[in-house]
């Protein structure tokens, strides 16, 4: 099931644009495109949907790795 969220990897703002590619199966390049057109022509009024968008999309979650949690001790801790 496909899930409409930022993305965390395609992105120049805030992966929005990114996320509705990977939703749409469209190009981000196409997207952001016709975004700035419709930005231009409409006098900005998309800029205040892209902010609510930004707000209410949610970041995608990424399994963390075992390497990657916190720990009490450095990683640089010495023991003899």
């Amino acid at each position: 099931m496909k899930k409409l969220t930022r993305s965390p990897d395609d992105k120049w703002i805030a992966g929005i644009c990114g996320g509705l590619a990977d939703y749409t199966g469209l190009d981000a390049n196409l997207i952001r495109l016709v975004l700035a057109i419709c930005t231009i022509l409409g006098a900005g009024s998309l800029i205040i949907g892209y902010v609510v968008a930004w707000v209410l999309l949610p970041a995608p979650r990424r399994p963390q790795t075992a390497w990657a949690k916190a720990t009490d001790r450095p990683a640089t801790a010495y023991e003899p």
